[in-house]
């Protein structure tokens, strides 16, 4: 059958994570449902990543297999109409037989953002991390070049298999956009919980709690005991999957 890959948009807010969970609203359980409206049988799906409860994602691929002789644009249309209004097929090409979203992706990128002011907003409650407290960005900024490379981050994550934390970083940097503060940061892969971790750490540097050698010590230590606390699941977003094809 063809194999088609689908790049993939969600608000997380309702559901309990991407991954389908028995008895339980997921991400990929509503794209399944969608994909069984259109073409009437169960089609399973794979994806580059499995997102937390309450993360979002502008940027997530999935690829799965369909007797489908109507175009690519003609599916994406009715995969939408039967997904729910916080889920939607921003495109679908049709792809290599081989093609797996999670092993062949070369980049993964995530933003997380902050709306750092002292008046709450309920609009961007489920969006953004509140953080009444002035961060330093400089100060962040700093802290995160200690990332950037081949290394250990034991302390930011837990490996989603086997027990290797090595990872490497290509970006890593906090900007100001408007009213918001958003952190990028780019890897071959992620640690479970690494960039929540990541910027709950980084936080209490912006804080003035933590110094920028402080957080290199704790990066160095290897300890997951040494890390913040996590950064709220509701400020993260899976932002981009890059694959060798779209580096030529």
């Amino acid at each position: 059958m063809p194999r088609y890959r689908a790049l993939i948009e969600y608000d997380g807010t309702a559901y309990a994570g991407y991954q389908r969970q028995a008895k339980l609203q997921t991400v990929q359980g509503e794209l399944e449902n969608g994909l069984r409206a259109v073409v009437h049988q169960q089609i399973p799906i794979s994806s580059a990543g499995r997102t937390d409860a309450g993360v979002h994602a502008l940027g997530q691929v999935i690829s799965f297999e369909i007797n489908w002789s109507h175009g690519a644009a003609k599916l994406q249309r009715a995969i939408n109409v039967n997904l729910p209004k916080d889920i939607v097929v921003l495109q679908i090409d049709e792809i290599k037989p081989d093609f797996h979203p999670r092993y062949d992706a070369r980049r993964r990128a995530y933003e997380y953002h902050i709306y750092n002011t002292a008046v709450r907003s309920p609009i961007h409650r489920h969006r953004r991390w509140h953080i009444k407290q002035p961060l330093s960005i400089d100060k962040m900024n700093q802290a995160a070049v200690n990332l950037i490379g081949v290394q250990d981050f034991a302390t930011f994550g837990q490996p989603p298999q086997g027990n290797n934390t090595v990872r490497e970083l290509f970006a890593a940097q906090w900007q100001v956009r408007d009213e918001l503060i958003v952190f990028y940061i780019q890897a071959n892969a992620f640690l479970y919980r690494m960039v929540r971790s990541i910027v709950g750490s980084l936080v209490k540097v912006g804080q003035g709690e933590w110094t920028v050698e402080q957080f290199a010590e704790v990066l160095q230590a290897r300890d997951r005991g040494r890390s913040a606390a996590s950064a709220p699941a509701h400020g993260l977003y899976l932002v981009d999957v890059a694959y060798e094809e779209d580096e030529k």
